[in-house]
């Protein structure tokens, strides 16, 4: 029989957060039917052995390979047979049937046709990244001028941040993240799910700006909440800026036409040689992270400008 919602979890080396994240899953499950679909990207620690023990209902999903991200996905949710998919990050805790609330939100507000959120930190504060605004002209030039960095979440000088704005209200946005997302399967099967290009980071993003062209107006339940502990289901920092800053260069090179695609590759690389040169007079020649991760970030941008 149908369930109401197929729930595609992505994982690699996963170990450390699958259990927490899928006894969420089951135990906070109220009324609605769950399909559970795992696929697991080649995790070489004790991720797929603690499912196959502890999780006998999940549907894991075995590839042989690291798919990254976007391909993974698409796999798992090929394999749903629910009215609703939603995407779930291996690294996030359900809170209070959080994934009753959405689905039954979604029914009563079928318009919207992408839902999230409202995700926190592990000590109860907001962790704001369910969703952004869309990335334009404006934003990336503010980005390329450091204004970003400085006005960190200004409504008009941080657009994409969303500002201060605590995730608290219903409200229409520009894109819902990866970590929580849920859409009905025939939007899902329209939009050709995700884009599988991006091997990771900025699939979400792109998948949220066709939704919006196709008429789609993504929203925030806010009382649909989890728990997501941002960048435990990454790699590297330094690994994990390469693959963001090569899915923005792919998201320009995709969406945008002409000049405007330009001089958006042109204001991403001067944002973050920007950012590059600031982090080397403010470490007055000591090593920092932060340092390191922008230098590296420009010495290869030749590697991520090209886009996926």
């Amino acid at each position: 029989m149908k369930a109401d919602v197929a729930i595609v979890i992505v994982t690699y080396n996963s170990e450390g957060q699958i259990r927490e994240c899928l006894e969420s899953v089951f135990g906070q499950r109220k009324n609605i039917t769950q399909q559970v679909i795992v696929v697991d990207n080649e995790s070489r620690d004790g991720t797929v052995a603690l499912i196959r023990s502890e999780f006998p209902d999940v549907q894991l999903i075995l590839p042989g390979e690291n798919l990254g991200f976007a391909k993974g996905v698409n796999l798992g949710a090929g394999k749903a047979d629910a009215d609703f998919v939603l995407l779930l990050n291996p690294d996030t805790v359900i809170l209070d049937h959080a994934v009753d609330v959405i689905v039954e939100f979604a029914r009563a507000h079928p318009s919207h046709g992408l839902y999230g959120g409202r995700t926190l930190k592990p000590d109860g504060s907001l962790e704001p990244s369910s969703c952004w605004g869309v990335p334009t002209l404006w934003s990336m030039a503010l980005f390329a001028l450091g204004i970003t960095t400085l006005a960190s979440k200004n409504r008009w000088l941080d657009p994409e941040s969303l500002g201060s704005w605590q995730r608290d209200s219903v409200r229409e946005v520009g894109v819902i993240t990866g970590c929580f997302l849920l859409t009905p399967l025939d939007i899902w099967k329209q939009l050709r799910g995700l884009d599988e290009r991006y091997f990771m980071y900025g699939e979400d993003v792109d998948f949220a700006m066709r939704a919006k062209a196709a008429g789609r107006r993504p929203v925030i339940c806010p009382d649909a909440t989890l728990v997501h502990e941002v960048g435990q289901s990454s790699d590297t920092p330094v690994h994990k800026m390469l693959l963001l800053y090569r899915g923005k260069a792919s998201l320009v090179r995709t969406h945008w036409k002409g000049p405007a695609r330009k001089f958006g590759i042109f204001l991403l690389a001067a944002g973050t040689a920007l950012r590059a040169s600031a982090a080397n007079v403010i470490a007055l020649g000591r090593k920092t992270d932060t340092a390191g991760r922008w230098q590296t970030l420009w010495q290869k941008r030749n590697e991520w400008l090209p886009g996926y």
